[in-house]
């Protein structure tokens, strides 16, 4: 494994550790997670793994193999820069039950995709350190402490959302999360037997979410819900009413919210139905609304969504927190290609970059690798 490899030729021994935990996909649940709301994410077959030995003198040694180098070394958490500050940020939320470790850390989600690479690093030391430390920490408290390294440390105002898909999900299924209450259950997730894909539509547009765009929609929500004298948008029971007490973009920030805690448990309801193949009307609608309630899309996604379904997708949407990333379509196995081609042809013709095909396939959440 070249990560150990790595962490051997860096720090002159073995890891203690090597866990993986991988980025994911939202199949539905768009900015709810802030709100209290319910989403449906999986975990992705990308990820990162992270080989970690403890240290007791304080000092903190991280070396990523998708940035070549010495490692970098911190006797203090506010020594950290750039992508270093999520790794650092947790052993920071951990206190005292860490004082620096040796770190290596090799990851292949795909960069600027929105398939939460930061998610997956947070999680894969948290998990790691919890493991050689012997702290006794549950996936969802291992969630809870990469989201707040992120939230306090790092400086994005992310929901739990990622962290949890990560910690917890499970081959095969989709991960329902609630997360005011963060009771979770895992969600058969057959796509193959009903002759069906997800196909994840890169845009290679990247984002960057601490650009102040994703923290202006989650103020307009908290801003909205104490007008609306709630706790958060998932409160609110009476749509109409509670538009006709707000205006401008508090009033369709509203309006996406609650909606789209709607579909998610109607996506829910289809699939334990066994009506897989009618969920792609809810993923169009999806689109829609955080494309003109939430204003988080892009040309580059609303030209992808629409190019897969007049391609033969049965639904789309962008997937992750807007304004670049990807999107995902439901495509029947035999009209990949066409769907590909569509989107692709699509990107040509208004002279965007090409985009990247990903196949989206519910993978294992958090877990321990062997050192070897």
């Amino acid at each position: 494994m070249r990560v150990v490899e790595a962490f051997r030729d860096a720090y002159a021994g073995s890891p203690q550790t090597v866990w993986h935990a991988p980025g994911r996909v939202n199949l539905i649940g768009e900015h709810t997670d802030y709100n209290d709301g319910f989403v449906l994410p999986f975990a992705v077959p990308w990820g990162v793994t992270a080989a970690v030995t403890p240290r007791t003198d304080g000092v903190v040694r991280v070396l990523s193999l998708q940035s070549p180098g010495e490692p970098a070394t911190f006797t203090s958490y506010d020594q950290s820069k750039g992508w270093t500050r999520y790794v650092v940020g947790v052993l920071a939320m951990m206190g005292e039950a860490v004082s620096g470790a040796d770190i290596v850390v090799d990851g292949d989600v795909p960069q600027g995709a929105g398939l939460s690479s930061s998610a997956a690093l947070e999680v894969a030391v948290a998990s790691a350190l919890n493991d050689a430390l012997d702290l006794g920490m549950t996936p969802m408290e291992l969630a809870l402490l990469s989201q707040k390294a992120e939230n306090d440390f790092v400086g994005i105002p992310c929901g739990i959302m990622d962290q949890a898909a990560s910690a917890l999900g499970q081959e095969g299924h989709a991960l329902f999360l609630d997360c005011r209450s963060l009771a979770s259950r895992n969600i058969p997730l057959d796509l193959g037997a009903h002759g069906l894909s997800m196909l994840i539509i890169d845009t290679q547009v990247h984002h960057e979410l601490a650009d102040g765009e994703y923290a202006k929609r989650r103020a307009e929500c908290e801003s909205a819900a104490r007008k609306l004298g709630v706790a958060a948008l998932r409160d609110v029971t009476d749509l109409a009413g509670a538009l006709q007490q707000l205006q401008g973009d508090e009033r369709k920030r509203v309006m996406h919210v609650v909606t789209e805690n709607h579909r998610v448990e109607a996506l829910i309801g289809l699939l334990r139905a066994g009506a897989v193949t009618e969920i792609g009307a809810l993923l169009n609608a999806s689109h829609l609304s955080l494309r003109d309630q939430y204003e988080v899309s892009s040309p580059e996604l609303d030209v992808a969504v629409e190019a897969a379904v007049r391609g033969g997708a049965r639904g789309a949407r962008m997937t992750g927190g807007g304004f670049g990333g990807s999107a995902i379509a439901l495509v029947p196995v035999e009209r990949l290609d066409s769907v590909k081609e569509s989107v692709s042809r699509a990107y040509d013709e208004r002279g965007f970059s090409a985009p990247r095909f990903l196949p989206a396939v519910p993978a294992k959440g958090a877990h321990r690798v062997g050192v070897s």
